[in-house]
């Protein structure tokens, strides 16, 4: 095994990690841009890599110089794990080529190698997140992410970018306070801070109000993080007034990191029995996770900003996960895995369309839109085949995520939940027919000739609408990756 096999999990953090100051470095915002795009791919070449192993070998355990765990830091790579790490270093490598035209009316000149040296940051706090089996570790990454994405959010054009930013970091902090509470008070309970350790402690530990207070902090910080209806408030204002490519990097990527904190404390630290046999989380999880997909779609529904209006679906669309998770049966879990995927896919195509329209007529508003499906065609085409995905079509990937969904309502027992679901992507179909009719059947207040996307934007665009298609197709890979998840975090068939 040469040097680099085998230690991949450190190197899918380090990578970005060493590249971010090298980055600051460089004289040129192009050769930020050059230097980012070819670590961004090199990230995702390592993902990848992590990917094949564990579906040849099993789960990665490595331990950070040379200290087995518990004594020292273990970065741990599972299937849920290694699905995010490539959908996290993915969406960074298809997005990071299109930041050569997208950000150009958006981020100063000046600032544009301060932005690729933060977006690498924000790179390295969500890959390490992901990678760690150490739940100290995953708070400092999880700092390390937030810091960045506040000082992206900050660079838009708009007045508003820095009023949002602040606004996500005052709940961020909270959220990653509430965290760390209840990282030190499952440590005062065990004595260690690895995750697998801390599972196999607290199982001998009990049910305990220390135990039960960590829980519930943690759920609280996770959820805030994961912008969970109805501490979602840090989210419209963010995706709105921040860089077209970093809502749709975030849009992609950074709520996932949520649900995968959440994920990971619910059923690997703390076990599906206590998580719903004890604290009953289903009874607060499934019914605020349904309010949110109906309450968030139906304000998109609202809105003529249209990143704001994905901003808002994209709260609804947390709803579905957080369902999938609250039901915490097996087919629940596959469908919030797999949602967190694909919901990936969807969101990053809408979010670069709104880049692609920014970038030629100046704005994402309704008004915009009037007439676009003939002067953008090939931009449109990729909007309405996420927006069928976002509704859960047939054929594309929303639907897939969305079937797991009503089948394990429907083992519960639960058809009342499985029918909200069905309404509510109905709902979903309003907000996205309402910008296709403008688009087609809307005459354009100027008839002037709107200038071709570059291609470094087009292309990335249209292979994530592609991928929509693609993965709601060939279901085999999320699915069994979903499947091999489960199992590993021990929910039962």
């Amino acid at each position: 095994m040469s040097f680099v096999t085998a230690n991949l999990p450190a190197l899918q953090v380090a990578v970005p990690l060493i590249a971010a100051p090298i980055c600051a470095l460089l004289v040129r915002g192009r050769y930020a841009w050059v230097f980012t795009t070819i670590v961004a791919w090199l990230t995702f070449a390592i993902s990848l890599a992590l990917m094949g192993e564990v579906l040849d070998k099993g789960s990665v355990s490595y331990s950070m110089g040379g200290w087995e765990p518990p004594w020292g830091i273990e970065y741990h790579i599972d299937a849920l794990s290694a699905l995010l790490l490539v959908l996290i270093s993915g969406m960074a490598a298809i997005i990071t080529p299109a930041a050569r035209h997208a950000i150009g009316v958006e981020v100063t000149e000046r600032a544009r190698r301060l932005f690729f040296t933060v977006a690498l940051l924000a790179l390295t706090g969500m890959l390490g997140i992901v990678a760690t089996g150490d739940a100290f570790n995953l708070y400092v990454f999880l700092e390390i992410s937030s810091l960045a994405s506040y000082a992206l959010i900050a660079m838009g054009n708009s007045r508003r970018a820095t009023t949002a930013a602040f606004h996500y970091l005052i709940l961020g902090t909270i959220g990653a306070t509430f965290i760390l509470i209840g990282v030190g008070l499952i440590y005062s309970a065990t004595g260690t801070l690895n995750m697998a350790d801390m599972a196999g402690r607290l199982r001998a530990v009990g049910v305990t109000p220390t135990v039960e207070a960590a829980f519930a902090f943690i759920i609280i910080g996770a959820a805030i993080k994961f912008a969970l209806f109805p501490v979602h408030f840090w989210m419209p204002n963010a995706y709105t007034y921040a860089p077209s490519l970093v809502s749709a990097f975030f849009g992609a990527t950074a709520t996932k990191v949520g649900a995968y904190i959440l994920i990971r404390f619910i059923f690997t630290v703390f076990g599906e029995h206590f998580a719903f046999g004890e604290m009953h989380l289903s009874w607060v999880l499934i019914p605020v996770a349904i309010a949110g997909a109906f309450v968030a779609s139906l304000v998109a529904c609202w809105q003529d900003d249209l990143k704001r209006m994905l901003a808002f679906s994209s709260v609804a669309q947390v709803g579905y996960i957080g369902l999938g998770i609250g039901l915490g049966n097996q087919d629940g879990v596959v469908a919030a895995v797999v949602h967190v995927f694909n919901h990936g896919l969807m969101k990053g195509a809408l979010f670069l369309v709104m880049a692609c329209v920014i970038l030629r007529l100046g704005s994402a508003d309704m008004a915009s839109f009037r007439g676009l499906g003939k002067r953008m065609p090939v931009v449109m085409a990729a909007f309405v085949i996420a927006g069928l995905s976002m509704i859960g079509v047939p054929l594309t990937v929303g639907f897939i995520s969305k079937w797991y969904l009503v089948v394990g309502a429907l083992q519960e027992g639960l058809w009342p939940v499985a029918a909200l679901v069905l309404i509510s992507s109905l709902i979903a179909a309003v907000y996205i027919w309402r910008v296709v009719e403008v688009a087609y059947f809307k005459e354009p207040d100027d008839d002037a000739p709107v200038k071709a996307t570059p291609p470094l934007l087009l292309i990335p665009t249209l292979a994530l609408a592609v991928l929509c298609i693609v993965f709601g197709v060939a279901t085999d890979f999320t699915v069994n990756v979903a499947l091999l998840a489960t199992t590993t975090l021990g929910i039962a068939p």
